[in-house]
C-alpha cells in the first residue's frame, strides 16, 4: 500500500510541473503579445524601455503605450535633458499631466532654436492649466490682440485731450508669450486693461486732439515706455492704433453743465434773498401794526387824562378850549401847506 502511495504521488508530479511550466508560458506569452510591438519599438529607436518598465507601467496604471511613445518622440527629435526620463513621463502622468503635450512643446521649442525651454518648466506649465504647446507656438509666432476686445460691451476706448474733445480708439496689441513668467503671470485680461489704461493716459496728456490725430504713433510710444508688460505671461512687441476717430465734445458739454449748475445756484440765493426780503418786510409790517396799536392806546389813555384833570382842577374848561383852537390851527396850516404843494406840483409837470 506504501509503494502504491508513493508512486501515485510520484505521477503527479510531472503533471504539476507541466502545468506551471504551462502557464508560466501563457504568461509570457501574454506579456510578449502585448508589450513586444512597443519594447521592439523603444529597442529600435533607442528609447530604452524595457519589458520590466512597461509591466511596472501595467501595475501602476499608466498608459504605456503613450509614455513609450513619447519617450520615442523625445529620442528621435534628439532631445537632450537628464531630467527627460521614462520614470519622469510617468510621473507626470500620474500627476494628471498630458505627456505628449509636453514632449511636443519641447521638440516645437528646439526646432524654433530662440526658445529655452526645459522638461521641468514644460511639466510644470502644464501641470498650471496652461496649454503647453500653444504658449510656445504663440513665443515663436506673436499672438495679435485686440484692445478693446470683440464682443465687449464698448466698441472703442474713449479718451478726451486737453481741449475737451473726446477721441474713440481702437488698437491691437502684438504680444509674444514669456515661458519664463507662463507660471503665476497675468493673462491676456490684464494685458488688455493696461493698454487700455495706457491709451486713456495718452490721450489724456495730450495738449489737442488735434496733435493725437496728427501722429497716432504718440500714443503706442507712451504706452510702450511705460513696461505694461511687467508680472504678465506676455511679451509686448507692438501697438498699433487700427482706427482713431472724433467723439463729441466733452469739454463744451462739461462747461454748459457747469453753467447750468451756476445759475441754479445763483437762483437759488436770489430766492433766498427775496425770501429774506419778504420776511423781514413782513417782519416790519407787524411793528408798524403794534406801533399804531400803541398809538391807539395812548390816544385812548388821552381822554381819561383830561377827565382825570377836570376832576382834579389841573385843567380848566378855558385851557381846555384853547387846546382845541390850537388843534383846529395846526389841522389848517396843514391843509394850506397841502394845498400849495400841490399847485407847484401840477405846475412843474405842466
Amino acid at each position: 500500500m506504501l509503494d502504491i502511495s508513493l508512486v501515485a504521488e510520484a505521477s503527479k508530479a510531472p503533471a504539476i510541473v507541466a502545468v506551471v511550466v504551462s502557464v508560466v508560458i501563457l504568461v509570457v506569452l501574454f506579456i510578449i503579445s502585448r508589450y513586444f510591438g512597443l519594447w521592439i519599438q523603444s529597442m529600435l529607436t533607442g528609447a530604452q524601455v524595457t519589458i520590466f518598465d512597461l509591466l511596472g507601467m501595467t501595475f501602476r496604471k499608466v498608459n504605456s503605450r503613450a509614455i513609450v511613445r513619447s519617450k520615442i518622440m523625445s529620442t528621435q527629435a534628439g532631445l537632450v535633458d537628464p531630467d527627460l526620463t521614462s520614470k519622469a513621463l510617468e510621473a507626470h502622468y500620474l500627476a494628471g499631466g498630458n505627456v505628449q503635450q509636453v514632449i511636443r512643446a519641447l521638440i516645437a521649442a528646439k526646432k524654433a532654436k530662440t526658445i529655452s525651454l526645459t522638461f521641468r518648466e514644460a511639466t510644470a506649465i502644464d501641470l498650471a492649466g496652461r496649454d503647453v504647446l500653444e504658449s510656445v507656438q504663440t513665443s515663436v509666432y506673436p499672438k495679435v490682440i485686440d484692445c478693446p476686445p470683440r464682443g465687449s460691451a464698448k466698441p472703442s476706448l474713449d479718451a478726451v485731450a486737453k481741449d475737451g474733445i473726446q477721441l474713440k480708439v481702437k488698437a491691437r496689441v502684438t504680444v509674444r508669450a514669456n515661458l519664463q513668467q507662463l507660471i503665476g503671470g497675468a493673462t491676456e485680461e490684464t494685458i488688455i486693461a493696461r493698454v487700455g489704461e495706457g491709451i486713456v493716459s495718452a490721450i489724456g496728456s495730450a495738449k489737442n486732439h488735434k496733435a493725437v490725430l496728427e501722429n497716432p504713433d504718440v500714443i503706442s510710444k507712451a504706452v510702450l515706455a511705460k513696461r505694461l508688460d511687467s508680472q504678465t505671461a506676455f511679451e509686448i512687441v507692438s501697438i498699433d492704433i487700427a482706427d482713431i476717430d472724433v467723439g463729441a465734445n466733452i469739454g463744451a458739454r462739461l462747461q454748459a453743465d457747469q453753467a447750468e449748475a451756476d445759475t441754479q445756484v445763483a437762483r437759488a440765493r436770489a430766492e433766498g434773498k427775496r425770501a429774506s426780503a419778504v420776511a423781514e418786510e413782513q417782519e416790519n409790517q407787524a411793528k408798524i401794526q403794534e406801533s399804531k396799536a400803541s398809538v391807539v392806546l395812548a390816544q385812548a389813555a388821552v381822554p381819561r387824562a383830561m377827565a382825570e384833570a377836570f376832576q382834579t382842577g389841573k385843567l380848566h374848561i378855558l385851557d381846555y378850549y384853547k387846546l382845541q383852537n390850537v388843534a383846529a390851527d395846526t389841522e389848517m396850516r396843514k391843509s394850506l401847506a397841502l394845498g400849495a404843494n400841490g399847485g407847484r406840483d401840477s405846475g412843474d409837470n405842466k
